[in-house]
């Protein structure tokens, strides 16, 4: 990969010449701007490492002026903004204009060549593969052009270590997504650590992510690990991640820039080598603009946007989803696997769903958990679900409903070994849901040791 330095200090630029020489790069540099687009022009580089001032002024905007004709006479160029003047605003317009990152000067050698791989990573993986994504492997499921798209573009970033933004309406999947990232990632064999920022609450944000030293608090009676640590060496996926409060992101931001934090009740900084996914079904740039949300942190974690589409944008995965579902919900409870006719199959095709693939996963489950001895599925046993009512059922009807869902929990636990995440995901149901039902049932959860 070429890579051309643009920076009025010599020593800067003979130091990143032998650092990106000894790692395989192709390495130029100049020191007037004047003479940038010409050298583009001939060098012709992917990616720009460009300083932002070229003289007494600390302002940045010479820099900003350079990136925005660079960004005009060379579009498919990357580039990277460095600066010992670094200030929010200036990282977050640089971002704005085009720039991929911002890094300030004295610069960590880690943290400068991790961005500048991810946009090696990208760059050379830019060609679109023409094998479908299988995604029976991820449970992702979905044969539509706009799913195909998508994965495509899984294909791609997760051989990245790029931060990922996964955006959509809540039941689309996203968490899929960010997992199906973490698979296909050099990451796989390292933990994968889900974190649902928006059931954390703001005070133990710092507890709870960073961790805490015996003592920091009242009630901290011994030391804990947070989730970056846990995380360490693999992926976190914070979701849900526009609920988090503005003074929480702040912290979360330092952890993003310099990939440290200290513990609660620590005053020794602790390195972290984590990727980071996130999550969420707000309009973040709306939440920008209300100032509910802080651009710099937007920016950051948002190097790669995928956006999954709500069900009724892709009805055609209807059907395949139907069948998937049955299948897995045949094979969890030991039923058959019913049919169901075309003309079912297309009336529900053209429902709303507005809780997307979560809400037709429960109306399907719950209509085959009704019918159990019906071999067929029509469009009369569907009906009460999308009506919200409760067939009229006895006592007894209603006990062996609760047994059924018993049995299922238990064989879900025997089949994954107890463990609770993958038990939760073969019952189509949250982590706290089952926990919540093995304590109403009583069913007693032994994991493996």
């Amino acid at each position: 990969m070429k890579v051309l330095i643009i920076d009025d200090d010599r020593t800067v630029c003979n130091s990143l010449n032998l650092l990106l020489s000894r790692k395989g790069f192709e390495v130029d540099s100049i020191h007037h701007p004047t003479i940038a687009l010409e050298t583009i022009q001939e060098k012709e580089p992917q990616l720009v490492l460009l300083d932002m001032n070229f003289t007494i002024d600390t302002s940045g905007r010479q820099g900003l002026k350079l990136l925005k004709l660079i960004r005009q006479s060379h579009p498919n160029i990357s580039i990277i903004l460095m600066t010992g003047w670094a200030t929010v605003q200036l990282a977050v317009e640089g971002m704005k204009i085009g720039a991929k990152d911002f890094i300030a000067k004295p610069w960590d050698n880690k943290t400068l060549l991790s961005s500048i791989n991810n946009i090696r990573q990208l760059y050379h993986n830019n060609i679109p593969t023409e094998k479908p994504f299988e995604s029976t492997k991820s449970n992702i499921i979905g044969s539509s052009q706009k799913m195909q798209d998508i994965m495509m573009m899984v294909e791609k970033v997760a051989v990245t270590n790029a931060s990922v933004l996964v955006t959509g309406e809540s039941g689309t999947g996203k968490e899929l997504i960010a997992e199906a990232i973490h698979q296909k990632s050099k990451r796989a064999n390292g933990p994968f650590v889900k974190v649902n920022l928006g059931g954390i609450p703001n005070n133990l944000f710092e507890s709870e992510m960073f961790g805490h030293k015996r003592g920091a608090f009242t009630g901290a009676h011994s030391d804990r690990e947070g989730r970056f640590s846990v995380a360490n060496n693999g992926t976190i996926f914070l979701d849900e991640i526009g609920d988090l409060e503005l003074d929480s992101q702040v912290k979360l931001l330092r952890v993003l820039q310099e990939n440290t934090f200290e513990k609660l009740g620590s005053s020794q900084s602790e390195k972290i080598d984590v990727r980071v996914l996130s999550a969420t079904n707000k309009n973040l740039i709306a939440t920008i603009e209300n100032g509910s949300f802080r651009e710099d942190l937007f920016y950051r974690i948002n190097l790669i946007n995928i956006h999954i589409p709500a069900l009724r944008e892709r009805r055609e995965d209807i059907p395949e989803l139907i069948h998937y579902f049955l299948e897995n919900m045949s094979k969890l409870y030991g039923e058959p696997h019913p049919s169901i006719d075309d003309e079912t199959i297309n009336w529900l095709e053209n429902q709303e769903y507005k809780g997307n693939i979560r809400q037709l996963k429960n109306i399907i489950e719950r209509t085959f958990l009704l019918n159990l001895k019906n071999s067929n599925l029509n469009k009369k046993d569907f009906l009460s679900s999308f009506q919200g009512k409760e067939p009229h059922i006895g006592n007894h009807d209603a006990l062996n409903l609760d047994k059924i869902e018993i049995e299922a929990i238990r064989k879900a636990l025997a089949k994954f070994d107890h463990s609770i995440s993958a038990s939760a995901r073969a019952l189509g149901i949250t982590r706290s849901s089952l926990y919540r039902r093995l304590e109403k049932y009583g069913i007693k959860h032994e994991p493996k040791i």
